[in-house]
């Protein structure tokens, strides 16, 4: 019992993810499984964030890299940040088989420790929606910005059910054991995923609207939000099952660009 004192809501949610790390990469939508998935990846990235040309990024919460490879792919100069050492591994890996020159650090995304000041721009993907304390981490994402920097954050509703989830979830049952591909890593880890959404920030669904306003109130400028994701919903979507690809292109899902004022 003594050892689990000091044991937090943010050592749970990174034991969570490290658990998680084996088989991250085996989920569309996690890894990329096609080269039009890529392309699509590029062109938003580069619709908001422009051309690479060795300006400094940070990929928060880069898991296995993902982000970090399609920045560095861009011309970026890449930092990849997460608290999990098992995701860690996995992104150092790919970057060392694709001779990348990425720098890879263990830290917590709402508290970087990083200088202040020292990215031209920032992008997250499906971390915002997990968030603690989302106050805290956009100031402190604001501070690491140089002026006229920008933050890129992907994200997404993933807690409200829609039409689409309830076909989904009949579809399953109906062809339970039938699938060779599971989506999930198990009812143990679902559950664990439940009890740690129902404590965070976001825990009844991320929506942009409440983003863009946290965004501003950091001090950000022209919060946009972009819905026009279709092109790597479609690539994704030749990965998964029907049900589930469906379930995907009925979510709330976007991406916000907000830019640090000169």
């Amino acid at each position: 019992m003594t050892a689990h004192v000091n044991y937090s809501q943010r050592d749970e949610i990174r034991d969570y993810w490290s658990d998680r790390a084996e088989t991250f990469d085996l989920q569309v939508g996690h890894e990329i499984f096609s080269e039009r998935e890529r392309a699509a990846w590029h062109a938003l990235i580069s619709r908001h964030l422009g051309p690479g040309a060795g300006r400094a990024s940070l990929d928060l919460a880069c898991g296995t890299g993902v982000i970090s490879h399609l920045m560095h792919d861009l011309g970026f100069v890449v930092t990849g940040l997460d608290w999990s050492e098992a995701m860690l591994a996995k992104a150092r890996a790919k970057a060392q088989k694709r001779s990348a020159d990425i720098r890879f650090i263990m830290r917590d995304a709402e508290r970087t420790l990083e200088d202040k000041r020292s990215y031209d721009v920032i992008v997250t993907r499906h971390l915002v929606w997990t968030l603690l304390d989302p106050k805290a981490a956009f100031a402190e994402w604001f501070s690491l910005l140089k002026p006229g920097g920008s933050v890129l954050v992907i994200d997404g509703d993933f807690v409200s059910r829609n039409w689409a989830t309830r076909m989904r979830e009949v579809w399953e049952k109906l062809t339970a054991g039938k699938s060779r591909v599971s989506d999930n890593d198990g009812a143990a880890m679902a559950r664990r995923h439940q009890n740690i959404l129902a404590r965070v920030y976001f825990s009844g669904g991320a929506r942009a609207e409440e983003i863009v306003r946290l965004l501003a109130e950091a001090g950000f400028d022209q919060p946009v939000v972009d819905w026009k994701l279709g092109a790597i919903h479609r690539a994704q979507a030749r990965q998964m099952s029907w049900p589930k690809a469906l379930e995907r292109a009925t979510q709330h899902r976007f991406a916000i660009c907000a830019t640090k004022p000169q």
